[in-house]
């Protein structure tokens, strides 16, 4: 039966006195009492001790300071501190000596001007099924204290996981030949435009700074056939530098060519002009005088003619009217003859005949030296 229903005696309270001696729970005045004893009370109107003001000031004095004091805090150069007030959002605080109420405001320092990084590695499939081990590190800044800390609940988990979907993304997306040799640098801005695109909703509060695209290998097994493929693909690229540069050389030693002889020709041009606009004008002061005196002009025009033909050589042929023997007089050879003598003797061209033979034999050239007629027709 319980200790609540009607007619029911014998069962008392559970939570009444369980014997006469018990009045129940500690009296708050006695409490009070015996806390002014340890402080010490004075007496008052009789009715038992109590607080001292002077005490109560004191203990409170030392309460407040204590509390004022514990509030300093340093905020380092390179950090930014997030300060909440009962766990909300108020601002950010600036480097150097602060205060806050303490139990009332939080500050959580945050580094925002160290340059942070995060690796990523693995083995991953390329577009033409083949596997690579690819090693990647993002450099970050952390440019909202706030985000960073309460955007997400871990700011570096978050960017870890969106590097390695970024990567994964990207090395799939292209061949194996590209992430070993030429397409590196590609694969590094590509990587990195879509880490920016994953974390952009999340409000991160950080910035990506730059992306180390590492060294790609291939697996073990086929390490040393792709090292043969790699030194070919650069021997290749060595070639068409070399050529590129041959052809650099080449080239502009050909426009010089090619100009210089454009020059020529024009200056042959230009002369070639020069010579015929001489030659009419001397066609046409010519052309009166011809008509005035036709045989006068007509001998000098002869004897301006041979002048010209026959300066140039060093023979002379006399014809004789009183024979057919055509006389032939070696002038380079008398010439270098009468060189080498101290007293050189000069030969009357004007002479007949007999006199010329004599002026040959004056000059120690031998008669019979004389070219027959077959002779000097062969030297014509």
């Amino acid at each position: 039966m319980a200790w609540n229903e009607p007619g029911n005696k014998g069962n008392k309270d559970p939570w009444g006195n369980k014997s006469g001696n018990d009045k129940g729970p500690p009296d708050l005045d006695e409490v009070f009492r015996n806390l002014s004893k340890r402080f010490g009370g004075g007496k008052g109107n009789g009715k038992g001790p109590v607080f001292s003001s002077f005490a109560l000031i004191i203990v409170l004095g030392i309460a407040v300071v204590v509390w004022g004091l514990s509030g300093f805090y340093t905020v380092k150069e390179a950090e930014k501190g997030v300060a909440l007030r009962f766990g909300e959002y108020i601002g950010e605080v600036d480097p150097g000596l602060q205060w806050k109420a303490t139990f009332i405001d939080e500050v959580f320092p945050v580094n925002v001007n160290t340059v942070r990084s995060i690796p990523a590695s693995g083995s991953m499939l390329t577009t033409d099924e083949n596997v690579v081990l690819v090693e990647l590190d993002v450099q970050y800044r952390v440019t909202s204290a706030y985000n960073f800390l309460f955007s997400a609940v871990d700011a570096n988990e978050s960017l870890r996981e969106a590097t390695d979907s970024a990567l994964r993304y990207v090395v799939g997306h292209n061949s194996m030949d590209d992430i070993l040799t030429t397409g590196r640098d590609k694969i590094r801005r590509d990587t990195w435009e879509e880490v920016e695109r994953i974390i952009e909703p999340y409000k991160l509060g950080i910035t990506i700074v730059d992306v180390n695209f590492l060294p790609a290998r291939p697996p073990e097994e086929v390490k040393a056939s792709f090292d043969d493929a790699i030194s070919a693909q650069e021997d290749e690229q060595r070639f068409i530098r070399e050529a590129e540069a041959y052809a650099r050389a080449i080239e502009p030693k050909a426009r010089g060519q090619v100009q210089r002889m454009e020059q020529q020709a024009k200056a042959y041009k230009e002369r070639e002009v020069l010579e015929a606009r001489g030659k009419v004008a001397r066609f046409s002061l010519l052309l009166p005088e011809y008509k005035a005196a036709p045989d006068v002009t007509r001998e000098r025009l002869y004897l301006d003619a041979m002048q010209i033909v026959l300066s140039g050589t060093s023979k002379v042929l006399v014809d004789s009217k009183n024979s057919n023997n055509m006389m032939y007089l070696p002038l380079d050879k008398l010439m270098q003859k009468s060189q080498s003598n101290t007293k050189p003797r000069s030969i009357n061209s004007s002479s007949t005949t007999s006199s010329s033979y004599s002026s040959s034999a004056q000059t120690n050239v031998p008669l019979d030296t004389r070219p027959t007629r077959g002779e000097r027709q062969g030297r014509n």
